[in-house]
């Protein structure tokens, strides 16, 4: 229907005249008296008319775009040289042969000043058919990818419109700008030039783009996604507030950048709950507060948020990828099969839905079809870096370190921020022996997310392993402080030498691992300090663990340190409690009977 409206023939309507943006209202309607057949609603009377003019032809190429047919949906606005003439347009003659400064055919020319080559165009027309070419150039680009980790699978192949689109872009706003328009924007084709220069690592630059079309067009969440990706540390996003729009965009954008940078739950609930006021029944609000509860390792309460998402959509395949993610640690089998059959039946040729059914087999060990699927994720999208992370865990698995780097490589490569694929690297090269290397991808890691624990234990286990046991000392107490955190104790206290002024409750493996250390330097009575608090963890009122292997452990080295000091006494005490666990009860025979003597012995 679309060709239809485009192919009537041209005198049922007499032709509309070229439009001069800078005419007067008054001398347009004088000069163009014909009425479009399509009123366009733009505010601007000039790009009004361009867009009733266009109408017919924005139909047909937005038909092509839907349909994904990317070229010949910019074929209808641009002509096929366009690029070729946009490169000739702006590239600089080339130095030739000779040494002679002054004017003269060996003389290296200034560059030529972007000429605008494009036809007269609405924002909405040109928008649509650049766009099209830059999808059209990723749609080539994976097509030349060709398999997943295969032989051109990597940095080798790029955009190639890349390049034609920026001088297009930067011609057409130079020649906006020298027109005086520049401020009849709309935004569109800011965040097009943004997201282009990005692509070819002028990230600062795209940057400033993109603040321009988030301010013209606050709604546009694509070019809001794209300013998240660049965003590097806190600060950078406190120094980005004021160049923002008042709007409730810059809100949401806030939640979600910050849950993207790790912020904890407790720094960005009071401004979630202040929009869902708003929108009280908003899913992707929803969302966003169920991964603010994952990171802040509440897995209980974002079980229960997500579940209560899908049942108010079951259509709704968005974020179900993370969801996924909780099950499988909860080993919730039966659910996590009861998402996967959902999510297939309502698109199963999502890569989240990949996702999600490789995520399932993963939990039934079977590694082999997980990595199919997880590959099935990627051959669908490429950029879709939670299913890389997730196909390097298989590969490890498989024991294929090999794969399992290149695709932790993938995912920081598009995601520098995903801190799960730079603990992989770090757990890959540990496993390989390289434990410098693992140690500099487990600080970029911590960095990333600075309050899990597990992060810290594995550096601390990395400066172990390189005989730095002062490094180490403060990386297992800053797991202590992290594992406080995640159980709701206090996270304020100081972690001094020693135990002094620290609130010691914490996981029995990293109170442990902290004597052992102290043991390492020299500092016995310190680390005897260390056991007891180890000990008492299976106590505690809160986060108590009961008699564990490390509590035995514990035990045994402390009797074993009364025992040197000849405090006989709490030995004996102590390998009888041993004797009744169920840990290495042999040792703790022995010891008893060792200590049994020397008390008879000393008795004589």
């Amino acid at each position: 229907m679309a060709e239809l409206s485009d192919s009537l023939p041209a005198d049922q309507f007499p032709p509309m005249p070229d439009i001069d943006l800078d005419m007067p209202m008054e001398d347009a309607e004088r000069e163009s008296p014909i009425t479009p057949i399509v009123v366009s609603s733009n505010p601007d009377p000039g790009e009004a008319r361009l867009e009733a003019r266009d109408a017919a032809k924005y139909l047909l190429a937005k038909s092509y775009f839907d349909c994904r047919e990317y070229d010949r949906c910019a074929a209808v606005f641009l002509p096929f040289n366009l690029s070729r003439e946009s490169v000739s347009a702006t590239t600089p003659s080339k130095l030739s042969k000779g040494k002679g400064r002054e004017s003269g055919p060996n003389t290296l020319a200034a560059p030529i000043a972007p000429r605008n080559t494009l036809p007269q165009l609405s924002q909405k027309a040109l928008f649509v058919a650049l766009y099209a070419k830059y999808l059209s150039g990723e749609k080539r680009r994976d097509e030349e990818s060709e398999v997943i980790l295969g032989p051109a699978d990597g940095g080798t192949t790029v955009n190639k419109e890349l390049v034609d689109l920026g001088r297009i872009l930067e011609a057409w706003f130079a020649d906006r700008a020298a027109k005086g328009l520049d401020g009849k924007n709309q935004g569109w084709l800011e965040y097009l030039y943004g997201v282009v220069l990005i692509k070819g690592k002028s990230k600062e630059v795209g940057k400033e783009w993109l603040l321009k079309s988030v301010n013209r067009c606050p709604y546009n969440w694509s070019a809001w996604l794209e300013l998240s990706d660049i965003i590097d540390s806190h600060e950078q996003l406190m120094e980005m507030a004021h160049r923002l729009p008042c709007k409730v965009t810059s809100s949401i954008f806030f939640v979600y950048a910050g849950q993207e940078l790790g912020k904890t739950y407790e720094e960005l609930e009071k401004t979630l709950t202040e929009i869902e006021r708003v929108f009280p029944t908003n899913l992707f609000l929803k969302t966003q507060r169920a991964m603010l509860l994952y990171h802040s390792k509440a897995i209980e309460q974002a079980e229960s948020t997500f579940s209560e998402i899908l049942h108010a959509d079951p259509y709704r395949v968005d974020y179900l990828h993370h969801y996924s993610d909780i099950l499988f640690v909860q080993e919730a089998m039966p659910k996590l099969a009861f998402l996967a059959q959902t999510m297939t039946a309502a698109d199963k040729f999502r890569p989240e839905t990949c996702y999600v059914v490789g995520n399932y087999y993963s939990s039934k060990s079977e590694h082999e079809k997980s990595v199919m699927y997880f590959r099935r994720a990627l051959t669908l999208d490429r950029s879709f870096h939670p299913a890389w992370t997730l196909m390097g865990h298989e590969y490890m698995e498989l024991k294929n370190t090999h794969a399992a780097i290149e695709s932790y490589r993938r995912v920081v490569d598009i995601n520098w921020k995903d801190h799960k694929a730079w603990y992989g690297l770090g757990n890959t090269y540990e496993i390989l022996g390289m434990n410098m290397y693992a140690l500099f991808y487990f600080q970029r890691a911590v960095s990333l997310r600075p309050h899990d624990t597990k992060f810290w234990q594995a550096i601390g286990s990395c400066y172990d392993k390189i005989n730095k046991p002062r490094q180490s000392i403060k990386a297992w107490k800053q797991a202590l402080r992290a594992d406080r955190r995640s159980s709701s104790y206090d996270a304020g206290s100081s972690f001094g030498s020693g135990t002094a002024g620290v609130e010691t409750a914490g996981s029995p493996d990293i109170l442990f691992n902290i004597a052992l250390m102290y043991e390492k330097v020299g500092e016995k009575d310190v680390a005897a300090e260390w056991m007891e608090l180890t000990m008492e963890s299976e106590e505690d009122e809160v986060q108590g663990t009961g008699v564990t292997k490390t509590t035995s452990e514990a035990r045994m080295w402390v009797a074993r340190y009364e025992m040197h000091r000849g405090n006989l006494k709490r030995a004996f005490m102590l390998a009888n409690q041993m004797c009744q666990d169920e840990y290495e009860p042999e040792d703790a025979k022995a010891l008893t009977r060792e200590l049994r003597t020397r008390m008879e012995s000393d008795k004589l």
